[in-house]
């Protein structure tokens, strides 16, 4: 945190990516065409070789044809599977363009079909029905599982015919359909001991499917009285990560007859195998414990039903809804989706380098995110849709005033949460640069003055220029030559274009000429040019004898 440079907070991206919508059935096999995701995204066919159109989803439920742009199937798709109860289901995934770098977000809707049957949990139901029992009485009985979602999983009943017995059909507070018994007349036991029914569960998928379960009917002299729970629904909200063996809630059913015609004892009823491994109920007190960790972010309500039974075989059903609230339990993640390495230090303003995106599991506050970049180079993160952001440049990006002047800046970008406590997430980024010729060669001075004596020896050394170019590779090189000289310095002085070094081609002599003033030039690799000015005084010998 002690780089140099200042916090950059997320913003929204004016450029930000468009949303594509495409909407499937399940189970389409592999290669099915799901929709052409290339012209729904403005790229033409002569395009999409340099633009390179590519996903970047987690697990590749669909590919891309790299020649017609056209997105497909890459594995069935099993909308239960996928998404179990929910009432929507999709999945959503980036799309990446190349040349110039892009994002886009898409969403496939996975539409159910009826590909799932109604299901009791067992083969047969038993019932005791006492001969007393008067006309109008009424026994519930299993309800039926469908999986599929919509009108595909709306359920309705048939029994077989019979002049004793008929089927009434209950709505429950959630909208399921609780079958019922309805005796018609009183049954008279030394005639007619037991009855066996099917009831049928038929969905309203097209065409319907349907499954069917025994109904077998005991004639007893006794146990007049079902179960009664004290409430229809029962209701509790817990927080997500309890304890294993916690109490969740407790239902209670009462039972007007005596001995063990009035024991009540609790179970499930109908309930699939996931709500078994979260939960348990016991038989005699009717409390509901978890039994496997619960996950908001998995799902976050569970309603199923409870059965009470007393010693007779009455049975009498209820529903059990769980609210499971959010804990901060999932700190932000990042993934890097891109990267535009190296990239110019002259690149415009606006320039994408990278493309993350940040998810965090959690909901409301514990998952909105905050984003911050720390790091010394002029770069600003900005936010798409979709949780995605692109890392673009704030200004031009100056090698050389990066630290000890490398070809890179190393940035960390940090994701914080809403909760309390907070989480966060860091991912770290390093950003290649290479170099613009945009420094021009400086001398060390404007002016170099040397005192030579006369006639020194040719090749003599006289002085030497420096110039430094803060570019690199060729663009950092300089040459040193005469700036615009008459042909009496060229012919009296040599520079030597690597070093700078100045030496005499020829004598000197004080008697003809005691000073030389002359530009020279440096020029870097990329051809920008820095001037400075030589001032040379030749000194007298006594080389001369007197003339009579």
């Amino acid at each position: 945190r002690a780089l140099l440079g200042a916090v950059l907070w997320c913003v929204w991206w004016r450029a930000a990516a468009e949303r594509v919508r495409y909407a499937i059935p399940e189970e389409l096999g592999r290669g099915s065409l799901v929709g052409p995701l290339a012209r729904d995204l403005g790229l033409s066919a002569d395009e999409l070789p340099a633009r390179k159109l590519q996903l970047s989803e987690e697990k590749q439920y669909f590919t891309v044809n790299e020649e017609n742009g056209n997105l497909y199937v890459n594995e069935r798709l099993d909308r239960e599977e996928m998404c179990g109860e929910s009432a929507t289901c999709s999945v959503s995934f980036e799309a990446l363009v190349h040349n110039p770098l892009n994002i886009f977000h898409v969403e496939v809707t996975i539409e159910d079909v009826n590909d799932n049957s109604p299901v009791f949990s067992k083969a047969s139901l038993d019932l005791e029905i006492g001969e007393w029992t008067l006309p109008g009485a009424r026994f519930p009985l299993e309800i039926a599982r469908d999986v599929d979602v919509g009108t595909n999983s709306l359920l309705t009943y048939q029994l077989t015919s019979n002049p004793c017995l008929t089927l009434a059909v209950m709505e429950n507070p959630d909208g399921s359909k609780q079958p019922e018994l309805v005796l018609e007349t009183a049954l008279d036991r030394e005639k007619q001991s037991s009855f066996e029914l099917v009831l049928t569960a038929v969905d309203g998928g097209e065409p319907a499917r349907s499954g069917t379960v025994q109904v077998r009917i005991n004639v007893t002299d006794a146990n007049d009285n079902p179960p009664v729970f004290s409430k229809r629904v029962y209701e509790a909200r817990v927080a997500e990560n309890l304890p294993v063996g916690s109490l969740v809630l407790r239902v209670r059913a009462t039972d007007a007859d005596t001995g063990s015609n009035g024991m009540v004892s609790y179970s499930f009823g109908n309930v699939p195998d996931s709500i078994r491994g979260l939960f348990t109920v016991d038989s005699n007190s009717g409390e509901v414990r978890t039994a496997g960790p619960l996950d908001f972010e998995e799902k976050n309500k569970y309603i199923f039903g409870l059965e009470a039974r007393d010693g007779g075989g009455l049975t009498s059903h209820c529903k059990a809804q769980i609210d499971i609230t959010d804990e901060n339990d999932n700190a932000p993640e990042i993934t890097l989706l891109k990267m535009s390495s190296p990239v110019p230090e002259d690149a415009p303003t606006g320039t994408v380098v990278a493309l993350l995106k940040v998810r965090d599991r959690d909901s409301g506050e514990n998952g909105q995110v905050s984003c911050e970049l720390l790091g010394e180079a002029p770069l600003s993160i900005v936010a798409s849709p979709g949780g995605s952001y692109k890392v673009v440049t704030a200004s031009a990006l100056d090698r050389e005033q990066a630290a000890s002047h490398r070809s890179f800046f190393e940035l960390v970008l940090t994701a914080v949460d809403g909760g309390e406590p907070a989480r966060s997430g860091t991912v770290q980024v390093r950003i290649n640069v290479t170099d613009a010729n945009d420094n021009p060669p400086v001398f060390s001075k404007s002016v170099y003055e040397a005192r030579v004596a006369e006639n020194l020896p040719v090749g003599s050394l006289v002085l030497r220029v420096q110039a430094t170019d803060a570019d690199a590779g060729t663009n950092g090189r300089v040459s040193y030559s005469f700036s615009n000289v008459p042909g009496t310095i060229s012919s009296l002085f040599a520079v030597d274009s690597e070093n700078g070094e100045i030496r005499t081609t020829s004598p000197l002599d004080f008697e003809e000429k005691n000073k030389y003033i002359f530009g020279l030039e440096a020029k870097d690799g990329g051809g920008l040019l820095s001037h400075c000015k030589v001032q040379i005084d030749v000194t007298d010998e006594n080389d001369n004898s007197p003339e009579i």
